[in-house]
């Protein structure tokens, strides 16, 4: 299932300790400038290449981030 989160339910997740994985979909230049604390990088160009081995967990839940509003 796919649900929208805001930054607000983001930011309490994170303040609470809750477990999850926070993926920035940024471009790796971008990512090594700024991103959110214990988020991994998940290029866009470079998903099917990096996501069996950065996400294998298929159950886990999974916080997407990216910085365009779309």
């Amino acid at each position: 299932m796919i649900e929208t989160v805001s930054r607000e339910e983001l930011k309490e997740k994170m303040d609470r300790g809750e477990t999850f994985t926070l993926v920035e979909t940024l471009a790796e230049v971008a990512f090594q400038h700024e991103h959110l604390p214990s988020a991994i990088n998940l290029p866009p160009d470079r998903v099917r290449e990096l996501a069996p081995r950065l996400l294998p967990n298929k159950g886990a839940e999974i916080i997407v981030y990216c910085a365009s509003p779309t």
